[in-house]
């Protein structure tokens, strides 16, 4: 059986552990509770995702890994605004 030795111990220990980045999804998810909530355009800009990339975060990953049900709203004239609760 293979010994770990103690400076390889400490170099596993040592390195840091890194936490997923959730700055872009708690961009979406702050403007999506915004009162006037966002539309896909607003999203795309603040994550720098194209627009299928945002229609499928609202679709599945709102839902399933936050809870969160999207709301839809079109006026005439206006882009579709989306929201969450």
């Amino acid at each position: 059986m293979a010994r770990i030795t103690k400076a390889k111990l400490k170099a596993v220990v040592a390195e840091p552990v890194k936490a997923p980045s959730r700055g872009k999804t708690e961009a979406v998810i702050t403007l999506l509770r915004s009162k006037q909530g966002a539309t896909i355009p607003d999203l795309m800009a603040a994550t720098g995702w194209q627009s299928h990339s945002v229609r499928g975060f609202l679709a599945g990953a709102l839902r399933k890994r936050h809870g969160l049900e999207p709301i839809s709203e079109k006026r005439d004239g206006e882009l579709r605004r989306y929201r969450a609760r």
